[in-house]
């Protein structure tokens, strides 16, 4: 007596199509090796480079001289708070200058640097209706010429002492 239809195995085994697992994986690798270039990229080029506190300064630093130094703060619409630094640079020296590099020291309450920025100077073109800025390439400072600054910090470190920081003068192009 039988119960119902008996099935019997298949000689032949289904073969597998390894291809589509082989093309996706490739894909997964190929875009996980992009990111980690992507990023190392980022960080070889990017402002996360920090000049030591011992770099030297320009030769012509000693010609130009940064005064009347004002701080101030601003929040951002992402919730973030931006700090100012700016002051007037003025060249005493005989050559143009078209372009400043400074190095901005934020020091801690035991004096050791908090945070270290390296950034260019950029010089206030317009106040209103609001503050725009331009490089020094396109507004060169002359032999005797003084102009405002503004140097632009996304975020300060909260061990620093509010103290107004130092600012080395690391590189000056002349012509």
């Amino acid at each position: 007596m039988s119960i119902g239809p008996e099935f019997a195995p298949s000689a032949a085994k289904e073969e597998r199509n390894w291809l589509p697992l082989i093309v996706a994986a490739a894909v997964v690798l190929l875009a996980a090796a992009g990111a980690i270039v992507s990023l190392e990229h980022g960080r070889s080029h990017g402002a996360s480079a920090v000049t030591p506190i011992s770099a030297p300064l320009d030769p012509y630093a000693g010609s130009l001289s940064l005064t009347g130094l004002a701080m101030s703060e601003s929040s951002n619409l992402a919730g973030g708070k931006l700090t100012y630094l700016d002051g007037h640079i003025a060249n005493h020296g005989a050559r143009t200058v078209t372009g400043v590099t400074v190095q901005v020291l934020f020091r801690d309450f035991a004096h050791e640097v908090a945070q270290n920025e390296t950034l260019p100077v950029r010089l206030i073109r317009v106040h209103e209706p609001y503050i725009d800025l331009e490089p020094v390439s396109a507004a060169p400072l002359r032999p005797g010429d003084e102009h405002e600054f503004r140097l632009i910090f996304d975020s300060v470190k909260p061990d620093w002492d509010g103290a107004y920081p130092e600012i080395r003068i690391l590189h000056v192009e002349t012509r």
